[in-house]
């Protein structure tokens, strides 16, 4: 790495996390694997403009009054994953460009995401997204190439055709395509979560959910689950995929969340909270790992709903994908806020989201109400990296 570039901010993976703070301590045992959740997939350099009063107008040139890089693709999963204080380990492979390097360093010294499985490809230029928000939406556009194969293809034992032993793993399901590692990890005892793009062919054949045999887990968003289910309502439509995989979560978008478990019956809906969204890239991935996080904390369904819910809110109101998830320090400022707020909006989302006070640390490294206020003050943790306009900066000679 070219040690003259500053493009990275102070690390904002475990250094982000308010001391004493794991999300997971109260589950870990001796023997666990040394990863807490793995993952792959393709990364792309983000580069986002936001500020767009409308969709751009062919033949016109509009001005973007925002504008930020960043890592993306699987990145944005990996880093609300690390955010959160998770273990991530990233099977990916980056080109040799500068924007290769910049997404490695980003991710590696950033956020403390485990690289160890994943590749530098010489003479493979990393993918690009360019992403356009406005009104509340966003519109992309994409290039980039297949990468070589890796070295081994999947053969049952060995990464990233076959991951090391997990507590998790997240997938994205590719509509039409087979993913034959997750049943090699699921063998080895890891819960799989996934979710899955959208499905450009039209055909939205529920076979090409095959993979679900697999998996703990199921997060579409409520269009393309009623899409997958031949219904015309995305709780029917939960209820119909919690057939297919032990707990089927359906996002609503600005209505929340809706999940049912399967193996006790239970189902569980929280409300969306009300933000100004400036950027909502990367808000589902911020939602999954927000989930995952809660499912391997033992947490009840409807906390994990909202844990999620919550980190996909405060991401939205940042740019970019991958480096607009929050950590732990503005979740405790957030919940500090809340507490503080004398409003009936206020008090029903100190119902919702009291849990927090059994999570947030106290100042003395324990657990319990008073930590929310003193893990957010400022004087601790580096400030999370952010997006930027331009991956050129130096420092000076």
């Amino acid at each position: 790495m070219n040690s003259g570039r500053r493009d990275v901010q102070p690390p904002a993976g475990p250094a982000a996390v308010p001391p004493g703070l794991d999300p997971l301590a109260a589950v870990r045992r001796d023997g666990d694997p040394p990863t807490d959740v793995y993952l792959t997939g393709t990364v792309f350099l983000d580069i986002i403009f936001t500020g767009l009063d409308s969709a751009p107008v062919r033949g016109t040139e509009s001005w973007a009054r925002g504008m930020g890089s960043s890592p993306g693709g699987v990145a944005n999963m990996a880093t609300a994953l690390a955010r959160l204080g998770l273990r991530t380990s990233l099977a990916a492979a980056f080109g040799d460009d500068m924007y290769g390097e910049y997404c490695w360093e980003a991710l590696e010294q950033g956020e403390g995401i485990d690289l160890a499985l994943s590749r530098k490809i010489p003479g493979w230029h990393s993918p690009v997204t360019v992403s356009m928000a406005y009104e509340g939406e966003r519109t992309m556009v994409s290039h980039g190439h297949e990468a070589p194969p890796p070295e081994h293809a999947f053969d049952g034992g060995h990464a990233p055709g076959c991951p090391p032993p997990t507590r998790a793993c997240v997938a994205a399901l590719v509509p039409g395509r087979r993913e034959g590692w997750l049943g090699c990890a699921a063998g080895r005892g890891s819960r799989i979560f996934a979710d899955v793009g959208w499905d450009d062919t039209g055909r939205w054949d529920p076979t090409d959910l095959a993979d679900l045999e697999h998996c703990e887990a199921f997060l579409p968003n409520a269009e393309e689950a009623m899409r997958y289910t031949r219904t015309d309502c995305p709780r029917a439509a939960a209820r119909k995929l919690a057939d297919l995989v032990p707990l089927a979560v359906v996002t609503l978008g600005a209505e929340g969340a809706y999940a049912v478990d399967a193996r006790t019956g239970e189902s569980a809906e929280v409300p969306a909270i009300a933000v100004e969204a400036l950027d909502p890239t990367g808000a589902g991935d911020v939602f999954v790992a927000g989930f995952v996080t809660g499912t391997l904390a033992d947490w009840p369904l409807a906390d994990r709903l909202s844990f999620a819910g919550l980190s996909a809110a405060l991401s939205v109101q940042e740019f970019g994908g991958s480096l607009s998830a929050p950590g732990w320090t503005e979740i405790a400022a957030w919940w500090s806020r809340v507490r503080a707020c004398d409003t009936g909006a206020a008090a029903g989302l100190r119902r919702q989201y009291g849990f927090l006070d059994a999570v947030l640390p106290a100042p003395d490294g324990t657990a319990g109400p008073s930590g929310a206020a003193d893990a957010a003050r400022p004087a601790g943790p580096a400030p999370l990296a952010r997006a930027v306009p331009t991956i050129g900066f130096r420092r000076p000679a």
